[in-house]
């Protein structure tokens, strides 16, 4: 899993949101980027409102007018006339006391951020930092904390805003799961995977002990790091949690590899059948997959039916490999009936004769000798057949039924040329001869 993914593009989606700015300002970006890297909407304002106090300076009336003047800019989208604003109160600095200067910077730093001028927003938003507690409510420093580390993940500067949200975190009152679950992925950035573990496990935990459903992204990290481990036992629990909260075609076949690779079988199984059921396996490999798992645990009829229906929906290629494995899977639910068309195309398709030498046993099986001889002649003239000897004893066996003596005499006598059929092939050529004599006996 990228993580990085997740906080591309983050600079479009926060200029979208349309912000109206109070005097004393809340955290510029807090709400939109957080709920961007999975984190819940009301993190920010929580975070804010639930400080301690500390005595500062007050905002005295000219300074309330300037802010005004900028605000009244921004809110209308005029950011040029809010820096203008801005650089006017600015140019009185010397008769600003620290909290009035904070608040100036604070405004500098969302009207840039507002630009998508980032690094602009930063250096203002560490100038709030500059002024110093005495000059900072704890509501505005822990904010503006927070603010400068989302503005480093959106800039991609995850080290940086590892700096700062551990400052965050040491000031902040109501550290929640969704605090964990931001630093963990900011710590995955850089490479700190046990720490990044730590907090995704921390944010879970939390979240579960209140009976609340993780994020989906939070399972997803956590199963990053127990693959990246080996620990497949904890993978395969993490992606039953992401099956049974949010069930997806993609979970149910990582679940359903993570049970082959603990050798359960069974379940695997069962899992694959959930997926497709789901409609989650869409690709030839997939569907073939399904069907050969049915096919070796014993229900050959399932897998013949996906193979049948992938055709059908032309998911899986009509080939004569996949042909002669439908005919497998109907061969082996014994449904032979629906199992020779199918060989019968996969023969017709196929550039060698061994299809057709099958298809002249199965015929003669059936006691359908006309049909085994036909199917054994169009093997012959394929050519390629791996066990020729085997043709010549089912077409000698087929046309010695028929009364076809001198013919299966033939047949018999080349598969005596080799060595695996000898034995078998004299003795039907001893039975055959003796049938051919009791005939002409008969006939006297």
């Amino acid at each position: 899993m990228n993580m990085t993914t997740v906080t591309k593009g983050l600079s479009k989606l926060v200029l979208r949101t349309s912000v109206a700015l109070p005097l004393v300002l809340a955290p510029a970006v807090s709400v939109t980027v957080l709920e961007a890297v999975g984190v819940s909407a009301s993190f920010a304002q929580s975070q804010a409102a639930e400080q301690k106090t500390r005595k500062t300076p007050s905002m005295r009336e000219s300074a309330f007018k300037y802010l005004g003047k900028a605000q009244e800019a921004a809110d209308a989208g005029k950011w040029q006339e809010a820096l203008a604003a801005l650089r006017e109160m600015e140019a009185g600095k010397s008769k600003l006391n620290g909290y009035e200067t904070a608040q100036m910077y604070y405004f500098y730093g969302f009207v840039y951020y507002s630009m998508e001028k980032y690094p602009q927003a930063i250096n203002y938003y560490k100038q709030v930092l500059q002024q110093g507690e005495e000059n900072l409510p704890v509501a505005l420093e822990v904010g503006t904390l927070l603010t400068i580390a989302q503005l480093y993940f959106v800039t991609e500067d995850y080290k940086q805003a590892l700096v700062y949200l551990n400052r965050w975190f040491a000031l902040a009152d109501n550290v929640t799961a969704d605090s964990y679950a931001l630093r963990a992925q900011a710590y995955h950035q850089v490479g700190n995977a046990k720490n990044a573990m730590a907090d995704i496990t921390k944010a879970i935990s939390m979240y579960e002990q209140d009976g609340k459903t993780p994020k989906e992204n939070w399972f997803q990290l956590q199963r990053y790091f127990y693959y990246e481990q080996n620990d497949y036992k904890n993978v395969a629990k993490v992606l039953e949690k992401l099956v049974k909260y949010y069930p997806k075609g993609e979970y149910y076949r990582q679940l359903a590899g993570m049970y082959g690779e603990l050798k359960r079988e069974d379940d695997m199984l069962h899992m694959m059948e959930a997926a497709y059921v789901a409609g989650a396996l869409q690709k030839e490999k997939e569907l073939l997959n399904m069907a050969y798992l049915f096919m070796g645990a014993e229900m050959p009829y399932k897998g013949a039916k996906v193979i049948d229906k992938g055709i059908k929906e032309k998911k899986i290629k009509r080939t004569s490999k996949n042909l002669e494995t439908l005919a497998q899977a109907y061969q082996m639910a014994q449904e032979l009936q629906k199992s020779i068309p199918e060989l019968e195309a996969a023969a017709s398709m196929s550039d060698k004769g061994d299809l057709y030498s099958r298809l002249a046993s199965i015929y003669l099986d059936l006691d359908d000798n006309k049909k085994a001889i036909d199917m054994g002649a169009k093997a012959l003239k394929k050519g390629g057949i791996k066990r020729p000897d085997q043709l010549y004893i089912v077409l000698g066996m087929a046309n010695a039924n028929l009364k076809k003596y001198d013919t299966s005499l033939k047949y018999l006598e080349k598969a005596v040329d080799d060595k695996r059929s000898e034995k078998f092939a004299k003795q039907w050529i001893t039975f055959v001869k003796a049938e051919q004599e009791r005939e002409k006996q008969l006939a006297m």
